[in-house]
């Protein structure tokens, strides 16, 4: 079996993951807060655990695999735009209308990520739904002297727990000088957090032994993770900002709850992502939600590969440079490919994914296989089932083929003849030429080659001719060409296709 290793925040170092049960291996990953679209920064643990997810189901089996990623569905947020709604004239009650927003919300967020290739999840908690499980986690953690009332809230000790700030790696003091402190006056430690807190009249709540009130963010979490795995399960991920306070809190109530040796074996955290060069953010103007991108035309297989691109543990910057690369090397590898069934994943893949889930070093090799797939030196179908396992699925891409002959519009059906016998050649968009010059070029690339191959050597020049009238630079290989534009490329200047030689000729 393979060995998988994974980075452990924990212990600050890569591990040999040995799961609780190899029947029966579980993951939680925190998801969003459904108050709107998901913008990018949101993708990139949906797409590093949805890879992590395809690995474990690949080596311990489908069926014995679990992963649950929630949706936090109470949240000041989310009243405010139900209530913005209301007071806009919506009909409904409050507790509708927050129904109707987070169902929508949900919605697009499934959408949204199922175009970056993602599976769904085989739980998808929401928060409302366990409210009981928060209230009988708290009522534990009171009684355990871990937790007290306060002017209607219950807060957890951070005192009463001696482990706190193992997981993030900082000192109670640390965390009061770098961390935003909500200043309460019932609060017997200012690093002490909410686990439960009142409501008011015009806000969602529960009754509670507390009153009628709401569970505060970290709660949620410990509640759905025991609910659903028991007091201890395997992985727990997401993105790097939530390991101080979401995590750490997360971990001390339920250890606290359940037991020094409890909730889960292995954290992992995915960097932050930035635009351009820059932290993303509103004021800066580069913004944008992944349907943004969709909607402008960029394919979710697009995004994946960009993500792919950069270890998880990596800060990520997302460039339209990389995307239109990306753009390339996905056409490159969708034109390899036909309706052959799925093999199964190289070796070197899987290996590369079971050393702490470096996408990076698996693209990478991907690339370098291009060549020998196109010469029958490595299978198709496992070369499919490679790229598969990393969450593109070429088949199923919707994508022109640029660069196969039998889609170019040839003006009189014998230049067909001159390809009987040869192999297709593939040929690179260059960055920043439009696609439809591409396919035009490639077709002249296309002809060139199979002229020199049936050795018809005056129309292969003929052709060469042409496009250097045009301005294109020509460098030709063994299994692929490709081409550049000179200074003075203008495709204006390309000539007619020149006249096929006799039928004697292509004999």
């Amino acid at each position: 079996m393979t060995t998988i290793k994974l980075h452990n925040t924990l212990t600050r170092k890569k591990e040999i993951f040995a799961p609780i049960d190899p029947t029966n291996v579980r993951m939680y990953v925190c998801g969003p807060t459904v108050y709107d679209r998901a913008h990018l920064g949101n993708a990139r643990p949906v797409v590093v655990f949805d890879v992590l997810y395809r690995l474990l189901r690949h080596v311990y089996g489908e069926d014995h695999v679990t992963y649950a990623r929630n949706f936090t569905d109470v949240d000041d947020k989310i009243n405010a735009t139900a209530l913005s709604r209301k007071e806009a004239g919506a009909s409904g009650s409050l507790e509708d209308l927050i129904q109707e927003r987070t169902d929508e919300t949900i919605r697009w967020y499934l959408d949204d990520m199922g175009a970056l290739g993602a599976l769904e999840p085989n739980e998808a908690p929401r928060a409302t739904q366990f409210i009981q499980q928060m209230i009988d986690m708290t009522e534990a953690l009171i009684a355990s002297g871990h937790a007290y009332q306060a002017e209607g809230h219950v807060l957890f000790d951070v005192k009463s727990y001696a482990d706190y700030g193992s997981l993030s790696g900082r000192s109670v003091d640390d965390m009061i000088a770098g961390a935003r402190v909500e200043v309460a006056p019932y609060k017997r430690h200012p690093m002490d957090f909410v686990l439960w807190k009142p409501s008011s009249d015009d806000l969602p709540g529960w009754d509670s032994p507390w009153g009628r009130g709401r569970p505060g963010w970290h709660i949620e979490c410990s509640a759905m993770t025991k609910a659903l795995f028991g007091e201890k399960f395997d992985i727990h991920g997401g993105g790097l900002d939530l390991t101080f306070p979401h995590h750490e809190n997360e971990k001390a109530q339920s250890c606290c709850e359940a037991g020094e040796d409890s909730f889960a074996n292995y954290w992992m955290h995915n960097e932050m992502l930035q635009v351009e060069g820059k932290k993303m953010s509103k004021s800066l103007g580069n913004f944008f939600t992944v349907r943004d991108l969709l909607e402008q035309g960029v394919p979710g297989e697009v995004i994946r590969f960009v993500f792919l691109s950069t270890h998880y543990r990596k800060p990520m910057d997302w460039t339209a440079k990389k995307a239109e690369e990306a753009r390339q090397v996905l056409e490159a590898w969708y034109n390899l490919v036909g309706d052959e069934p799925s093999g199964k994943p190289l070796a070197e893949v899987v290996e590369a994914l079971a050393d702490d889930l470096n996408t990076a070093g698996a693209v990478n090799f991907l690339k370098q296989l291009r060549y020998k797939v196109v010469d029958g030196l490595v299978s198709k179908a496992d070369f499919l089932a490679s790229v598969a396992l990393l969450g593109i699925d070429l088949q199923m891409m919707k994508w022109p083929r640029s660069f196969v002959r039998e889609r170019a519009e040839f003006p009189h059906a014998s230049y067909e003849a001159l390809f009987d016998g040869v192999d297709i050649f593939f040929v690179e968009r260059p960055v920043g030429i439009d696609e439809t010059i591409a396919r035009e070029i490639a077709i002249w690339l296309n002809l060139r080659h199979a002229a020199r191959a049936k050795k018809i050597f005056s129309y292969a020049d003929e052709l060469k001719n042409g496009l250097i009238q045009a301005g294109v630079l020509i460098q030709e290989g063994k299994s692929e060409t490709k081409w550049e534009p000179t200074e003075g490329f203008d495709i204006a200047n390309l000539p007619e296709l020149p006249s096929l030689p006799d039928d004697e000729a292509l004999k």
